[in-house]
């Protein structure tokens, strides 16, 4: 048998399977695409995470693209952010080309042009259906992340919650945040929570809401309010297709750490939400968090314990995760362990740094018998990728360098009139697009502190009052104790006593003509 066929017997025998897969492509032999090599992911896997790699340009968005078509057809939906707002085109059918049909023939597959259900979602509400959360579920870690808050800021926000739980009450928007902060800084809560929670400083509290003000003068405070988004809508099907809902962040993308957190807090919120499914024949959903590197810059310890958790349980409530970055290290060890399927582009080896990042990345793969993987890495070509994936019982594969099939769909943004139309058709565009303001801690806290106003305000017209009296009491008890006022007091008994027993004075005889006046 030739090196030839014993390769192609060696990747069949690791990814060919009686069950339902992924077609990602054929392999790669000596510049060979050999089409017989079929290198396909196991739809069962899917929910064992994975990464896709590689340096821009590469063709990562349209490997994730491929992953999302067939996945919809499959009937698994899927939830992908859209950083510049090009992947709307899945929703309608591709157009073939020389490079297209190249391809296709290459790889041995007939090239069939069609579209997939799409749902439009976004941050702003002006990209599509808007996606909100209330600042409860987002909680004190992921916002704490947002707002770029050290290890003390992090944990006065702490003390906003647990206070807020305690008390209950509901922290819906950054006007409540607001207003719990004030209330438990400079308000009537200082004095109550400081044996309980502890006491909360000036310049903390005024740090906390310098951050919380930039926020809002960004223009996407409201991500933050009611209606909260339902996750149960990202788990939809039409006509037995999964549906593609895509978050478009192009235009607040130059925010990465708010949608990068925005997305980890559905994931956290589906984590809790969903029932136990063990291991399923295909996923229930499938999650592709591109940039994915955004979510670990500069995260603090608490962030990346919360991430690692998700990623390690959330895969028994049949959910997928699927990272998307340029080099495997933007990813920490601890989560990396937990990707099974790898899908690595072209690395480039400019600079030092860049070779460190190739032998690193080298380390996580498996031996193979048939590439010099370091080699291989630098010279894949546009829409190739270096392999391994777990077949169905588990075991990671052969590794493959592969030419990647091309997507069936529009490889690039839906026309804007297109666009427009397709998000005021959409049911949830309608269910989200109106926010509603109930009732919640900003409220309760406002009626609170007006009471505590009204009290403290009787109490002081009390205290005034009281000391008027006391002063009124004292000028008279002055006045009587005075000289001039004894003297006074004097003559008046002096003359009331002369009345009543018939004593005046000489004079006063005299002018008067006598007692009774002969």
């Amino acid at each position: 048998m030739s090196s030839k066929d014993q390769f192609i017997a060696s990747i069949q025998k690791s990814y060919q399977t009686n069950q339902p897969t992924i077609h990602l492509g054929s392999a790669i032999l000596n510049g060979e695409i050999i089409s017989e090599a079929r290198v396909n992911l196991p739809l069962r896997m899917m929910n064992r995470h994975g990464l896709v790699a590689g340096a821009t340009g590469s063709g990562k968005t349209r490997t994730l693209q491929v992953l999302a078509e067939q996945l919809s057809a499959a009937g698994v939906p899927v939830f992908m952010s859209d950083i510049k707002g090009d992947l709307s085109g899945i929703a309608q059918p591709g157009k073939s080309n020389a490079a297209i049909e190249e391809r296709a023939a290459a790889l041995g597959i007939t090239f069939e042009p069609r579209g997939f259900p799409v749902e439009l979602y976004s941050l702003s509400g002006k990209k599509g259906s808007q996606m909100r959360a209330t600042i409860l579920e987002f909680g004190p870690v992921l916002l704490s992340k947002i707002f770029e808050l050290n290890d003390t800021q992090s944990g006065v926000l702490a003390i906003l919650f647990k206070y807020a739980d305690d008390k209950d009450l509901p922290m819906v928007d950054l006007n409540d945040l607001k207003k719990v902060l004030s209330y438990l800084s400079e308000g009537p809560g200082a004095a109550e929570i400081k044996s309980d929670y502890g006491s909360i400083s000036s310049s903390t509290a005024g740090t906390i809401l310098r951050k919380i003000v930039a926020l809002e003068q960004q223009g996407v405070s409201s991500i933050f309010g009611e209606r909260s988004f339902d996750i149960t809508d990202l788990i939809n099907k039409v006509d037995g297709q999964g549906v593609i809902s895509l978050l478009n962040i192009s235009d607040v993308q130059d925010k990465p750490a708010l949608f990068s957190t925005f997305m980890l807090s559905l994931l956290a919120e589906l984590y809790q939400k969903l029932p136990e499914a063990g291991d399923l024949d295909k996923p229930k959903l499938v999650f592709f968090l591109d940039e994915a590197h955004l979510l670990f810059k500069d995260a603090p310890r608490a962030f990346q314990d919360q991430i690692e958790q998700v990623v390690r349980l959330i895969r028994s409530k049949g959910v997928g995760i699927f990272f998307c970055t340029q080099m495997a290290q933007d990813i920490p060890v601890s989560v990396l362990s937990q990707l099974g399927n790898r899908v690595q582009h072209v690395l480039r080896a400019f600079t030092p740094q860049d070779a460190d990042a190739l032998k690193q990345t080298v380390k996580t793969y498996p031996r193979s018998d048939y590439y010099a993987i370091d080699q291989i890495l630098t010279t894949l070509g546009i829409g190739q990728a270096l392999i391994t994936v777990l077949n169905e019982k588990g075991i990671p594969t052969e590794v493959a360098a592969t030419h990647l099939v091309p997507p069936m769909s529009v490889m690039g943004p839906m026309v804007q009139a297109d666009y427009d139309n397709h998000v005021r058709q959409s049911d949830l565009y309608q269910k989200y697009k109106d926010p509603v303001d109930p009732e919640s801690a900003y409220e309760m806290l406002t009626r609170r502190m007006e009471e505590h106003a009204k009290v403290e305000a009787q109490a002081k017209e009390e205290v005034q009052q009281t000391r008027q009296q006391k002063e009124e009491k004292g000028m008279i008890s002055e006045v009587l104790a005075s000289p001039l006022a004894k003297q006074i007091g004097r003559e008046v008994v002096r003359g009331v006593f002369g009345m009543l027993f018939g004593k005046t004075t000489t004079s006063s005889r005299k002018k008067s003509g006598g007692l009774f006046g002969f």
